[in-house]
């Protein structure tokens, strides 16, 4: 027996009342993926809860419909139980071990990110190189630029390291979710339907009729501004693949001119990002807070906070490469980047990971059943 399930958390507890209270009543079976795949059991042992919480998109639908719900004796509160217990999943299976507890103090923690990434880059910066170099007019020809104040090889070698140790921080906490959640055994079709799922954010949309983003009202407005988000993200990380090819590949090193490939899809992604974190961060402050976890609204904010800064000060140093400010401009972007591969790991970040491999246990199950 794991020691998850032989000291039980609050969280673990609470969610595990009100799933058999939900498997009794089965109001809200159609609403999303949760219930469904909810009543495929009878027991719920700790793995099953920690899927059930990772599976679920926190759309909240079913605390508007429950009759159980606050101020109801049994107090059933689905939404914010799971978002507890989400919260504690990623702490649990968080490699190394010990940096899990980042993500109970993960606002601070972001906060502090960012600061030491930026303050880091820039007493670097001022240390190794000449005022007239960072402040100064450089060219914006191939080589030159960006290179002329930190060099290639500096950029190179830090990304690469923090980039890494990320993936592999995240790869190592998945692997471990993975096992103690029971998500194998899936087929290629398990693989494509949550691949779909996944892409399309399908229970973002309350499974067709939209989530309760503020209140009982419906709303595709978070899946639409999630859709945004996660993917200027992807547009922005496709732009750095193509420019590394081309650079390391091709031998065409940045910068690039304003119509090349890698600046067009670093474009569309940060504007993307800006939007999309904006609008999630407004609909975040502006929903019922009831249904809510309140005390992980610190961890939500600062990621979005994080990376809209970084797609913001992207885009501003595309628009003042060539000026006496790009100098300042790329230390404070990169100093942002790098305090956000640092965090990636202990942040919300990670819930992209947990939440698939969820989807490919539900697509399983499902299929299983028939």
């Amino acid at each position: 027996m794991s020691s998850v399930e032989m000291i039980e958390s609050p969280a673990m507890a609470d969610s595990r009342r009100a799933m058999e209270v939900c498997n009794a009543c089965r109001y809200c079976e159609g609403f999303c993926a949760v219930f469904p795949a909810m009543e495929l059991h009878r027991d719920f042992a700790a793995g099953d809860l920690s899927y059930l919480a990772n599976l679920c998109h926190g759309c909240k639908g079913c605390y508007y419909a429950c009759q159980y719900a606050p101020p109801h004796e049994f107090g059933i509160n689905v939404a914010r139980s799971f978002a507890l217990l989400r919260q504690e999943s990623y702490a649990e299976h968080a490699w190394p071990a010990p940096l899990g507890r980042a993500f109970a103090r993960n606002g601070l923690v972001t906060s502090l990110a960012m600061a030491g990434g930026i303050a880091l880059v820039l007493l670097l910066t001022f240390l190794l190189q000449s005022p007239g170099t960072i402040f100064g007019v450089l060219p914006v020809t191939p080589g030159a630029g960006f290179y002329l104040i930190i060099p290639k090889a500096v950029m190179t070698l830090t990304a690469l390291a923090a980039g890494l140790f990320a993936v592999l921080a995240m790869g190592m906490g998945l692997a471990s979710y993975w096992r103690a959640s029971g998500t194998r055994g899936w087929s290629v079709k398990d693989l494509r339907q949550a691949c779909k799922d996944a892409a399309s954010l399908r229970y973002l949309g309350g499974n067709g009729h939209g989530c309760n983003d503020k209140d009982g009202s419906f709303s595709t407005t978070r899946r639409h501004l999630h859709h945004l988000m996660a993917y200027g993200f992807l547009l922005c990380f496709a732009a750095t693949s193509v420019g590394a090819f081309e650079d390391l590949i091709l031998g065409w090193p940045a910068p690039y001119p304003l119509l090349s490939l890698p600046v067009l899809l670093g474009l569309a992604g940060g504007i993307g990002i800006i939007f999309g974190c904006a609008g999630l961060l407004w609909v975040k402050l502006q929903a019922d807070q009831e249904p809510q976890a309140r005390e992980l609204l610190g961890a939500d904010a600062g990621l979005l906070l994080l990376l809209l800064l970084i797609a913001a000060t992207g885009l501003l140093l595309l628009a003042l490469r060539g000026t006496s400010a790009q100098g300042v401009t790329l230390c404070v972007h990169l100093g942002l980047v790098l305090g956000f591969f640092v965090t990636m790991p202990y942040s919300k970040f990670v819930h992209g990971l947990y939440r698939f491999a969820a989807l490919l246990r539900n697509a399983r199950e499902q299929r299983e059943a028939g």
